[in-house]
């Protein structure tokens, strides 16, 4: 992991940052931790079936970028979705409908875990392809720049995905044709089970972009802060029509790879230094307290009406019925192609 950049970065950022948006980042982010909990407990239970990969851990990425984006935005990502999901304002129970394979899901319980989709909140997928999502990303910033409005697409992608072909494709003519992506590298230091060290020669996955003229830059994935003030630095960048960016964002998963991995790969203890000494929760947990934002008693307040969020989206999965049979047999084909979507 690379060290946390010390606390000028959060004391930068933080000079923009209210009492309130500091709370709502922690309350986003113990939303995402809670839910996904509970989505490991479902699984274990045989209520979600097929992948299921769990965003623990990594929580301040996509809040922290979330914050430094405006309606219209678009995000696309791979199969670690959940997280992305409930940060752009998708509804819990809609997502933990879906990953059970209900019929109130956000994909009518046919897409599960890696495939669910809200055009409201310009949220265009998980992909289970790996590396796939980054030229869809790339797709949907060409239609901004068509349409000729300041919109921005953040494609998030992984350490492993980075090594991929189409990522160097899309770095390619992205920079060709000035699109305005933010390529968000989700580097959790393990591609499946094989750590960043043992897969690339070339680890700064930032540095990738300078054979094109991308900019580009590594942050602190495990501060809040820090992620918000260089995604503010990116979508700038891409508004005012400069072209892609690259953030490498440097965060770490707790969990497996899926639900199925027992992560063999790495020590329980070097898991459980991450979670004691750098857990972004925490790190914002302490700037509450310290900063005399918030009380304990206020924190725990709030952890337990989103518990109470989290424990009514897994019963109103488990209430909300399967999908009918004939719904095998809808959304196969689009009748018209979209002028205007």
């Amino acid at each position: 992991m690379a060290a946390r950049k010390g606390s000028a970065s959060s004391a930068k950022a933080g000079a923009n940052v209210s009492a309130e948006e500091l709370t709502q980042y922690y309350r986003d982010m113990l939303l995402i931790r809670r839910f996904e909990e509970k989505a490991g407990q479902l699984y274990g239970m045989g209520l979600i079936g097929g992948f299921c990969h769990l965003y623990i851990g990594q929580e301040a990425v996509v809040v922290g970028l979330e914050a430094a984006a405006k309606e219209g935005d678009k995000r696309v990502t791979s199969y670690r979705d959940h997280g992305h999901m409930l940060a752009c304002g998708m509804d819990p129970k809609g997502v933990m409908a879906e990953l059970t394979g209900r019929a109130d899901g956000y994909s009518k319980g046919k897409g599960g875990s890696m495939h669910m989709f809200s055009k409201e909140k310009h949220f265009y997928g998980g992909h289970g392809i790996v590396g796939a999502q980054v030229p869809i990303g790339a797709g949907l910033a060409f239609s901004d720049k068509y349409k000729g409005n300041d919109n921005v697409t953040f494609a998030y992608f992984g350490d492993g995905a980075a090594n991929q072909g189409q990522v160097a494709e899309t770095y390619n003519m992205a920079q060709l044709w000035d699109l305005p992506v933010v390529f968000v590298i989700e580097n959790n230091q393990y591609a499946m089970g094989t750590s960043v060290q043992r897969a690339t020669k070339s680890p700064d996955f930032y540095e990738r972009g300078i054979a094109y003229g991308i900019s580009g830059e590594e942050v602190d994935g495990m501060d809040v802060l820090a992620v918000k003030a260089a995604g503010e630095k990116a979508v700038a960048h891409c508004r005012a029509g400069k072209g892609p960016y690259i953030l490498e964002i440097k965060t770490y998963r707790y969990r497996g790879h899926s639900m199925s991995d027992p992560a063999k790969y790495r020590t329980r203890e070097e898991v459980q230094k991450i979670r004691e000494e750098r857990d972004a929760i925490e790190h914002v947990r302490q700037l509450l307290l310290t900063g005399k934002h918030a009380t304990e008693e206020d924190l725990k307040a709030i952890d337990k009406e989103i518990k109470l969020v989290v424990n009514e989206s897994a019963e109103f999965a488990k209430e909300s019925p399967e999908p009918a049979l004939e719904e095998l047999w809808t959304d196969i084909y689009a009748d018209a192609a979209p002028q205007n979507a």
